[in-house]
């Protein structure tokens, strides 16, 4: 695989140092790259996943990541993308934060000796002498050239302090030690990051003299959700979605997903359903069922961050309460959804109806409603069903006279629900 022209197919190239380089190295080298994450909460949330999916990618194809935990930029904060300064965390605060984002990390990403790195900058910044870093390393940043950083203009007019000012010259000597220590040299972020990326390329050449080395940077596309104007990672409410279960549980993430706008589909597939072909997310999105799009994008992204098992719960909870779009599983995908047995993982309310009453004239609906106790009376059920209430599998029952046949419950089975939180799943016996 090509995985530089992977990468660019599944949408994560906006800007590079040099493709054709960057390209040549990737399909030649084993690579070691990193990317940073400044531990300024407890967990990361979907926002953070972009530079995450494309690492995933780049290992899945053979190469080296280096995560990187900003122990030591987390006490200063990042300026980029923000009008206003961080709030100061404590050094312990900043640790537990730390090896939270490790722990969720480990789900997108093999930690294994020899298949990656983790690191903490504060391991080498705590030993530096000021004055040593000023002289060794402040001499070879330009400020005119810091000052013409996007992430430093949009803040000059509300107020820059010189702590954040330093950010950059701090994350261009991360690269500059990695280089040294693990041979790194590629450093990935997203789009905002390019100016405190390059100071890193710049600071390993400027260090290097006359044998400089071939170091790059690419960036990812900020993504955007075309419906609110917001960065995608932001539920309907403006609530950030986080990995942590405790902040938005499990359900609720699968949700976050399975309900993201219909013109994200195709590109969310791409990034964030990484074990699906390219070929197959594009399909997927052009199908003509773009719930049933959702359903694997929701179900593929949750499978990543809380593992298949919860992934399957998920999946089952919602279809029970909501529908499944994809019932007898008509859309062809290389996706383990296709494995799910929503009988064995969700605990989905189920009721008995008989062959023999569906055969010979069939069943009325309303009958198998109070039959299912999702009605008290035939004239409650009908009532529900002139109201639009009632459907059976993904079909809106409207006619409150309807009878139901044997070929209604294709493999034996369908749910009946009775408005929006009283549903039942119909064996037929």
């Amino acid at each position: 695989m090509n995985v530089f022209q992977e990468l660019k197919r599944r949408n994560f190239l906006y800007q590079a140092t040099d493709e054709a380089a960057i390209e040549k190295k990737l399909s030649t080298e084993k690579v070691v790259y990193y990317a940073g994450f400044d531990p300024t909460g407890s967990s990361l949330h979907v926002g953070h996943l972009l530079p995450v999916m494309a690492m995933r990618l780049l290992q899945k194809a053979g190469h080296v990541p280096i995560v990187l935990v900003g122990g030591a930029t987390a006490q200063i904060g990042d300026p980029s993308g923000r009008s206003s300064a961080r709030v100061m965390l404590t050094k312990e605060m900043v640790a537990e934060n730390a090896a939270s984002l490790k722990h969720q990390l480990s789900r997108f990403l093999s930690l294994e000796e020899g298949k990656s790195h983790f690191v903490d900058n504060n391991d080498w910044f705590k030993e530096l002498m000021l004055l040593d870093f000023l002289r060794d390393i402040g001499s070879r940043f330009s400020v005119n050239r810091m000052l013409a950083q996007e992430s430093v203009k949009q803040r000059l007019e509300n107020g820059l302090s010189y702590l954040e000012f330093t950010y950059s010259l701090l994350q261009g000597y991360d690269f500059l030690h990695l280089h040294r220590a693990y041979n790194c040299t590629l450093e990935i972020g997203g789009q905002d990051q390019w100016g405190n990326m390059v100071a890193g390329t710049e600071l390993i050449r400027r260090m290097s003299g006359e044998s400089s080395p071939e170091v790059h940077c690419l960036t990812i596309p900020l993504l955007m959700n075309p419906a609110t104007g917001q960065k995608f990672g932001k539920s309907i409410g403006g609530a950030s979605v986080w990995l942590d279960p405790e902040r938005t549980n499990v359900f609720d993430y699968y949700q976050f997903w399975r309900n993201c706008d219909d013109g994200m589909i195709a590109d969310l597939l791409k990034k964030f359903a990484l074990d699906l072909p390219v070929e197959e997310a594009e399909a997927l999105a052009a199908c003509g069922n773009i719930n049933r799009a959702k359903e694997i994008l929701a179900y593929e992204a949750t499978k990543l961050a809380h593992g298949e098992a919860e992934a399957a719960k998920a999946f089952a909870a919602a279809g029970s309460k909501f529908g499944f779009a994809d019932p007898q599983k008509l859309i062809p995908t290389t996706s383990t959804i296709l494995k799910v047995d929503v009988a064995a993982v969700a605990e989905v309310p189920s009721a008995v109806c008989l062959r023999s009453q569906l055969e010979n004239g069939g069943l009325r609906v309303a009958n198998l409603m109070v039959d299912a106790a999702l009605a008290g009376s035939t004239s409650e059920a009908r009532r529900l069903i002139q109201g639009g209430a009632v459907s059976l599998g993904d079909r809106k029952i409207c006619d409150p006279s309807a009878v139901l046949k044997p070929e209604d419950f294709p493999g034996g089975e369908a749910m009946l629900r009775a408005g929006k939180k009283k549903f039942k799943k119909i064996i037929v016996q």
